[in-house]
């Protein structure tokens, strides 16, 4: 009988990398649009009598924060290995 390898694909750590910090910037946005439709919601029964601006203008906000902060997570070089020549 003829064993069979299979090969086993291993990420580069530039992968792990990318994969971390696609990681924090999803689940970060995530949490600031939650954020964002729950304030969104409680100023809309509390201030505006239920109307459906609120909300829409919380969770732009959240998505808009999501956004500046993962442009600034995958701008940064923190994580990323560098080697001096």
């Amino acid at each position: 009988m003829s064993e069979v390898k299979q090969q086993q694909v291993v990420p580069t750590p530039s992968q792990n990398i990318l994969n971390d910090k696609w990681d924090v910037v999803l689940s970060n946005t995530i949490v600031k649009t939650g954020l964002g439709f729950g304030v969104g919601v409680l100023a809309s029964v509390l201030l505006f009598k239920r109307r459906a601006f609120p909300v829409w203008m919380g969770v732009g906000f959240g998505l808009g924060r999501g956004y500046a902060e993962g442009d600034a997570i995958f701008r940064s070089n923190a994580g990323l290995r560098t080697v001096k020549a």
